[in-house]
């Protein structure tokens, strides 16, 4: 079986994405820094299932110490999982991924930042138990 499991972080009122991209993109304050560079650490030497536009932002060199695969939303989530039995699988992306595959995360590390700007994709709780 599969040890599915989700990293993300969201801002002070759940914030999660602006235009496509994180709202705090950039910033360089040592918090966010840091969780950028958490998330390349834990997730190394596992599977990053992600749609095309987070998979596409994953720099080269964190490309050769991890295996990526693009979903897409006419796939099966059970499917997607099933082609990495006995790994590690890191879900990424946004809200439109973790709704269809929150039933099958079993680990949540949702790491708060010190966000409080404007946001268009916001974190929904109920994700958290399956969706």
């Amino acid at each position: 079986m599969a040890d599915v499991r989700s990293m993300c972080a969201i801002g002070l009122r759940g914030q999660l994405g602006l235009d496509g991209w994180l709202p705090w993109e950039g910033d360089t304050r040592p918090e966010f820094v840091a969780d950028v560079e958490r998330f390349f650490e834990l997730t190394r030497g596992h599977v990053l299932i992600a749609g095309p536009r987070t998979i596409g932002s994953v720099p080269a060199w964190a490309a050769k110490e991890r295996t990526l695969f693009e979903i897409r939303s006419h796939m099966v989530p059970e499917e997607v999982i099933a082609r990495f039995e006995g790994r590690r699988i890191f879900v990424g992306g946004g809200p439109a991924v973790w709704a269809s595959y929150a039933h099958l995360i079993k680990v949540w590390d949702i790491t708060r930042l010190p966000y409080d700007g404007p946001a268009d994709r916001y974190f929904d709780p109920a994700w958290l138990v399956g969706g």
